[in-house]
């Protein structure tokens, strides 16, 4: 790593204390653009890095809203707007309680890059609030994402900024956020994505980043002339992306053996698959963020307090969150044989487990590459929009398909340009950069 990279990450640690995951996700990136700034030193003239980890807008508001008691609360609202050298910033919106500006910023960073990749017009943003949805009425949630959008809505627009869901975040919340946009400003547009189907919603969108994830996956083992059909695959998580990957690695011929939540993980021997992927829409609807009810449903072991990547599998899709995959899980996963880790949520490795993985020589992707499918389909979504035409599923399904196939030929292709073949972390980072990179030198010091 040259001076000038490692003068830039201490340069954001100290502008940005206290948020280590902007802090890591920072440092995974520009670990890989040292080869890039040294064959197009026009890059490092212009600062385009130290433009790129600065937003173009940090926006944060309180967010008052009463509860059915009549009690009122305060939560706090962000939105990052962090670059539109490309397109109007594009990212989801998160209620979580653990969210802060730190979480968002490495997100909203992420998502500059991801979005790239997609080769869609669309910049990087991401936004949400510490608010949790869980266990809350429908009119609670109701009164929040009111009050949210009353401040929200001056800095959005279908040409400005489109948020979407994220966790926290599904049709529910859409539905009331989009329904007093609309009361504000008086129009019916595409501002947000994840819209119900039957007013301006896309085919398979909940679906789109756990069929990306797999797609993606298909095109790695491709390389070493493989598929997913016959192989044994360890997935986190039980939300959209995991109930996604489970659909279609079942489609495909491929068995998803675990599950997990906040209290540990499920094993079942015999698949994920049938009546059970439908079950997983009853986790998730259920306040209780957990998968032991899977196990005493379907008779699976159930190993509370523990992470599912201690299981001997083929392939592992982390869905949960971010970090949840360390260099200790990594050292599980390679030893009992696994070949492929293919990231669904956004940087659930940490920087140790995912050298591990490179130095093992298994086929690794980077969140921001293989998990692209969700943001992919909210562009065709935007695209949907602006048409006034809906797509049917097929046509959707497969644009999604043959987005995130050049999104993992891009990768690979541009990793080779740059001296590291097959390493699908430098190729998505460079690939997701030079696109942006290449559209701030055009525009000029904006």
């Amino acid at each position: 790593m040259s001076e000038y990279i490692k003068k830039l990450i201490a340069e954001v640690k100290a502008k940005n204390p206290s948020e280590p995951e902007y802090h890591q996700a920072v440092e995974e990136f520009v670990g890989s653009i040292d080869v890039v700034l040294d064959r197009h030193p026009e890059y490092r003239s212009a600062k385009i890095l130290e433009r790129l980890v600065e937003p173009e807008r940090t926006i944060t508001f309180r967010v008052p809203w009463m509860d059915d008691q009549g009690e009122i609360h305060v939560n706090r609202g962000f939105r990052i707007e962090f670059n539109s050298a490309i397109g109007p910033y594009k990212g989801g919106l998160r209620f979580h309680p653990s969210v802060n500006l730190g979480i968002l910023k490495f997100l909203g960073f992420e998502q500059i890059f991801k979005n790239s990749l997609t080769t869609l017009p669309m910049g990087g943003g991401k936004g949400g609030s510490d608010f949790d949805p869980k266990g809350k009425s429908d009119n609670e949630v109701m009164r929040f994402c009111q009050s949210f959008m009353n401040e929200l809505f001056r800095h959005i627009g279908p040409n400005t900024d489109v948020p979407a869901g994220d966790i926290g975040v599904g049709g529910r919340e859409i539905g009331y956020l989009f329904g007093q946009y609309k009361k504000l400003k008086n129009e019916f547009s595409g501002v947000l994505t994840g819209k119900g189907l039957n007013w301006g919603g896309s085919l398979i969108r909940p679906e789109a980043t756990g069929y990306g994830v797999v797609y993606f996956a298909q095109e790695m083992l491709k390389t070493k002339g493989q598929s997913i059909e016959g192989k044994t695959v360890a997935v986190s998580g039980f939300g959209n992306v995991a109930w996604g990957v489970v659909q279609k690695v079942t489609q495909l011929g491929g068995k998803v053996v675990t599950l997990s939540g906040p209290d540990g993980y499920i094993y079942d021997k015999d698949g994920v698959s049938g009546e059970k992927i439908n079950y997983m829409l009853k986790l998730r609807s259920s306040a209780k963020d957990a998968v032991a009810e899977y196990a005493k449903e379907f008779k699976a072991e159930f190993h509370p307090n523990a992470r599912a990547w201690e299981v001997k599998v083929d392939v592992a899709i982390p869905c949960a969150t971010q970090n949840e995959l360390d260099g200790e899980d990594a050292k599980k996963l390679i030893k009992n044989g696994c070949i492929c880790v293919c990231e669904g949520a956004n940087m659930p490795t940490t920087l140790e487990g995912a050298k591990l993985f490179e130095e093992a020589k298994i086929l690794y992707s980077p969140g921001k590459a293989s998990n692209a499918g969700g943001v992919a389909t909210s562009g065709l979504e935007m695209s949907q929009n602006s048409m006034r035409l809906p797509w049917p599923k097929e046509e959707v399904d497969h644009r999604l398909q043959q987005i995130m196939k050049s999104i993992h030929d891009t990768c690979l292709q541009t990793a080779d340009r740059f001296g590291t073949p097959g390493n699908y972390v430098n190729g998505a980072n460079i690939a997701g950069f030079l696109k942006v990179a290449d559209a701030m030198l055009d525009q000029g010091l904006v």
